[in-house]
């Protein structure tokens, strides 16, 4: 009972809170006097709320190609068809071919990242899966607390935190999967299509796509 039920559903509740919460437009006038009160000397015309909100979401950070090189070089080591031997040389080919940069060490390379010496191996799906879960568990928690969004903006959070201990965190393992889980929350299993629906209208909005 005192346990995640998967490292999943254990990654869906840091990202919840990350990237439903924190990065949400509804939470930058609130992130935004936090970090005016800690660093007065950035306030001027261009620091808004909105302006915060676009710079912390843009997407210019390559992490993500990271994560998927991670997971080819992974299967292909649980596939038998590559040797630990040959990560480095691998994972130095993986980015020059979608990034076109060649690291200059693999402190910089294969080992950027603390799970593979960790021995952490095939962990990285689990942040897709936990943004998904978070995605759709925050969609329920927006339809059940009434006024999410408004509280978020001054802050509060007490609210939210008490749907999540009650409907997530209480049940620990009590049920078979996630997906029982999330039926359990939400009312039904894993629907990749809500997670889409949600990274479709945000960065549709925040790039002015039509």
């Amino acid at each position: 009972v005192n346990a995640a039920l998967s490292m999943g559903v254990h990654e869906s509740q840091s990202l919840l809170w990350e990237r439903m919460v924190a990065l949400s437009e509804p939470c930058m006038p609130y992130l935004l006097s936090k970090i005016l009160e800690t660093m007065p000397e950035l306030k001027g015309p261009e620091a808004t709320p909105r302006a915060l909100h676009a710079r912390l979401n843009e997407i210019t950070e390559p992490s993500l190609i990271r994560i998927v090189i991670r997971y080819e070089i992974e299967r292909a080591l649980i596939e038998g068809t590559l040797q630990v031997k040959d990560i480095p040389a691998e994972w130095n080919k993986k980015m020059q071919q979608y990034l076109g940069y060649q690291p200059p060490d693999d402190a910089k390379g294969c080992l950027q990242d603390v799970h593979w010496s960790a021995g952490a191996i095939g962990y990285f799906p689990t942040y897709t899966l936990g943004a998904m879960y978070a995605c759709q568990i925050f969609r329920k928690a927006q339809l059940d607390i009434e006024g999410l969004d408004a509280q978020i903006s001054k802050g509060d959070f007490s609210r939210l935190k008490a749907w999540l201990n009650r409907n997530i965190h209480e049940k620990g393992s009590l049920y078979k999967s996630a997906d029982e889980l999330l039926t359990q929350v939400t009312g039904e299993p894993l629907n990749v299509s809500i997670f889409l629906d949600y990274l479709g209208k945000k960065y549709r909005a925040l790039y002015a796509i039509n």
